[in-house]
């Protein structure tokens, strides 16, 4: 049976690498200095570089189940992704943090469901989705978009816990921004504090708007009343 894999491999080196090895060089010679954070679902379907139209050396990338991020004080438990924001932001000085949720999410999906009983640290993971739920009986397709964009929220206000993070958001010199792709349409919803809720890209005059004022969160719009920098 022929090795799929060591095939792309050896294409990757002999027809893609070339167009690009200066590039690679030249992030080696240099270092990487990459703009941009990019916090997302391991989800196949999401492709960040398809999505920013980003090259090598633009995009430090965390992938988890759910694109969730952990609490900065470190309750639950070490996290490689709760490292990564750090390192990003205090190494390599990124100056945005994009979280990206999308929607058929399976881990917002096994929010309302159950795991695999052997599936325990997927089981403690998915507990920092659960604020993002929505107190319902009826688990309709409108209900798993609202939960997949509350969570990119609930997403963005950890964010604003970590104090590297609050700071560079205060001097301006970071900012945050929510997205919810909706895959079969190719359209990533851009969340607008102003307005509490995701805008489609091709309408929005930004790419998402942060630092975060308090809104309710069940008055139909997506904010939860932690997020104003100054409370």
């Amino acid at each position: 049976m022929p090795d799929e894999l060591l095939s792309r491999l050896r294409r990757f080196h002999n027809e893609a690498f070339p167009a690009y090895q200066a590039t690679f060089k030249a992030l080696v010679d240099e270092g990487q200095h990459p703009t941009t954070l990019f916090i997302g679902c391991s989800d196949s379907r999401v492709v960040p570089y398809l999505l920013t139209g980003a090259g090598p050396g633009e995009l430090f990338l965390v992938r988890n189940v759910g694109g969730f991020v952990p609490p900065f004080d470190g309750s639950t438990g070490y996290h490689g992704t709760a490292a990564a924001i750090e390192f990003a932001v205090l190494n390599l000085n990124v100056l945005r943090i994009v979280v990206c949720g999308h929607s058929h999410c399976g881990a917002i999906r096994a929010l309302y469901g159950d795991t695999p009983e052997e599936a325990h640290n997927l089981k403690s993971w998915l507990r920092l989705g659960k604020e993002a739920m929505l107190p319902v009986a009826d688990l309709g397709p409108e209900v798993l978009r609202r939960t997949e964009q509350r969570a990119v929220v609930l997403q963005l206000e950890r964010l604003m816990d970590y104090p590297m993070v609050r700071r560079r958001v205060e001097q301006h010199s970071l900012s945050l921004h929510g997205w919810h792709y909706v895959i079969e349409d190719g359209q990533v919803h851009v969340f607008d504090v102003l307005s509490g809720r995701f805008i489609p890209s091709t309408e929005s005059v930004h790419s998402g708007t942060g630092p975060y004022t308090a809104a309710a969160v069940d008055d139909g719009r997506l904010t939860p009343p932690r997020l104003d920098p100054q409370a």
